[in-house]
């Protein structure tokens, strides 16, 4: 669990709080400045017949807007770009900590159910703002008794406040078990594969390392759709009230 320790490159305080500038720190900055330098370069020619960078920049862009289209409505467009940065800021994070000795700041449930709350506060506030009071009918499915009020207000209200937990930890604990098994494997290997006169044992599991590794890839991929499809769900269900 050594990969996952926080280290403060900068030391910093105000006061009693740790506000030191750390390797999770520097992995934000880094992800943050990749995705900003791919979207600059990549539209900076804006050829007709757009080059590798150019086509990547325009694929993601166009994969978002229909995931925002599909799950939102028209009305989601305004929040496109923010829908935009979640997910390219979770993937190029969940990608960055896939190189050798890289952090991996996505794997931190501090950094995940941060940014998992801040999502659902915003959400909550964009409902309240749309719909008034008219938004807490939200606990109450349309057409159940009344009789059933006292069951399914608190079951819909616990559901709605369990979000930001759920979709913290799906990101947080996926990506730390996804690194931990990547570390024992690679383990086994050095372990196995060193013994003298014979480096067959370390055969098999190297090759299921390569296999994991193929695999953490499409996970890091996964679950920054599904937290940005979740996210637009929940947007979805602020905007509508379905």
């Amino acid at each position: 669990l050594e990969q996952f320790t926080i280290k403060p490159f900068v030391p910093l305080s105000l006061g009693k709080l740790d506000v030191s500038f750390t390797n999770s720190a520097l992995m934000m900055t880094i992800a943050v400045a990749v995705i900003a330098g791919l979207l600059v370069f990549s539209v900076r020619s804006r050829d007709l017949v757009p080059g590798r960078l150019q086509s990547v920049a325009e694929l993601g862009y166009e994969f978002i807007a229909g995931m925002v289209r599909e799950n939102v409505g028209d009305e989601g467009r305004k929040y496109f770009p923010f829908v935009f940065s979640v997910f390219s800021f979770v993937l190029v994070g969940n990608l960055l900590g896939m190189l050798p000795g890289a952090f991996t700041f996505t794997s931190h449930i501090a950094v995940t159910f941060a940014m998992a709350l801040a999502i659902f506060v915003g959400i909550t506030a964009i409902g309240i703002a749309r719909h008034g009071t008219h938004f807490f009918s939200l606990f109450f499915p349309h057409g159940a008794p009344i009789a059933a009020a006292p069951i399914l207000i608190p079951i819909e209200v616990i559901s709605y406040l369990s979000r930001p937990v759920s979709l913290s930890v799906r990101l947080f604990a996926n990506m730390t078990v996804g690194h931990i098994i990547l570390k024992i494997f690679a383990g086994f290997v050095i372990t196995l594969g060193s013994a003298k006169f014979f480096i067959l044992p370390g055969v098999l599991p190297f090759g299921m390392l390569v296999g994991l590794t193929a695999l953490e890839f499409f996970v890091a991929f996964l679950q920054a759709y599904i937290f940005t499809i979740l996210s637009c769900i929940y947007l979805n269900d602020a905007i509508h009230l379905h």
